[in-house]
């Protein structure tokens, strides 16, 4: 449980990218935490539909149309009518106890802090006030390691795939677990992307989700993709994943019927899945989050191409991605020249 610090942490360095079709009236809730900061909207569906913002934020507002404007060609590896489209928002980031819990403090303190994904700490997160390294941890490791991302949980309506959602219409998480965990290394993970935040620098090349919902055999799986791709680069690299702390309040449930239609591939395809992502190897040479990208996407083409052609696309679109991050976001110093006019802003 935290209060709102006097001085927003990373109040210049950080953004808040939010995927919507609908207008973003929940802000409200969350101004005394999101107000500070700036915020990236991705509106998905139709561009012609004026999305309402309330007073007082700093935004960005892009639809399709500026997704196809700025990324010309290369817009294919954007995802539509899915929440998938979130990951442009992250392509266009820049560098620039009863009480109410603060979640965006608390995934910042999970990232400024290290991990310790070589050796398990029983007694939790070591960095934590009132916490430490318990008995037996290696003194060699107790630096940790540098923290990429912090996975948050929910409360309320569980995040789960539609078949549970069905045998279990009514079930409520309402376990609130004061704790963070390093994800070990070598341990795969579900990720959700509805609270997660990451260090773009450390990771944010890796933060696709992939080619989900309109047009694609799969659906629902987008934050998965991306947090089984993060995890085998984290872990080559060295980098650290928290979950835990912290939790929001999850308070819609989506249609389980719906849902299926859109897992139903995926359901039977992760059997295959889990085990590619098991076993894959990067090379030495892999020194890079971008090199790690494209590497995988090899290793997806050549191996989970026999699965379905689906993964084919999938890996193609995996390298236009990098292409086009790494146009967007080219190294300090050198010469970017601007497609067209700005985005919508306030």
């Amino acid at each position: 449980m935290a209060t709102t610090s006097s001085t927003p942490l990373l109040k210049d360095e950080l953004d808040i990218v939010i995927p919507t079709i609908r207008n973003l009236d929940f802000l409200e809730m969350w101004r005394p935490f999101f107000q500070p900061y700036h915020l990236i909207i991705v509106q998905d569906g139709d561009p012609a539909k004026a999305i309402k913002v309330p007073e007082g934020f700093n935004y960005e507002l892009y639809n399709r149309n500026d997704v196809n404007r700025i990324l010309g060609p290369k817009a294919s590896c954007i995802s539509f009518k899915d929440s998938a489209c979130r990951c442009f928002g992250y392509m266009v980031a820049k560098d620039p106890s009863g009480k109410d819990i603060n979640a965006l403090e608390q995934h910042i303190k999970n990232l400024l802090s290290p991990s310790t994904p070589f050796f398990f700490n029983t007694l939790y997160d070591p960095y934590r006030d009132g916490a430490d390294f318990v008995r037996g941890y290696p003194f060699s490791l107790r630096e940790g390691a540098p923290t990429a991302v912090s996975h948050g949980l929910w409360l309320n309506i569980p995040d789960y795939d539609a078949p549970t959602q069905l045998v279990k219409p009514l079930e409520r998480n309402n376990r609130y677990v004061d704790a963070v965990l390093t994800i070990p290394k070598g341990t795969l993970f579900p990720m959700c992307g509805m609270n997660l935040a990451f260090d773009r620098e450390l990771i944010g090349p890796a933060m696709y989700f992939g080619l989900m919902g309109d047009g694609q055999p799969i659906g629902r799986y987008d934050d998965m993709w991306a947090g089984w791709c993060t995890k085998v680069i984290t872990d080559h690299l060295s980098l650290g994943i928290k979950t835990g702390l912290p939790y929001i309040w999850h308070s819609k449930a989506s249609n389980p019927f719906v849902n299926l239609k859109k897992e139903y591939n995926g359901i039977f395809w992760q059997e295959e899945l889990i085990p590619f992502f098991q076993s894959v190897a990067l090379p030495k040479e892999a020194t890079t989050v971008q090199k790690c990208y494209l590497e995988l996407a090899k290793q997806v083409k050549a191996k989970l191409g026999k699965v379905d052609g689906y993964f084919l696309k999938l890996a193609d679109a995996m390298v236009t991605w990098i292409e086009a991050w790494d146009e967007l976001n080219p190294p300090k110093g050198a010469i970017t020249i601007a497609k067209g006019p700005a985005p919508k802003s306030k």
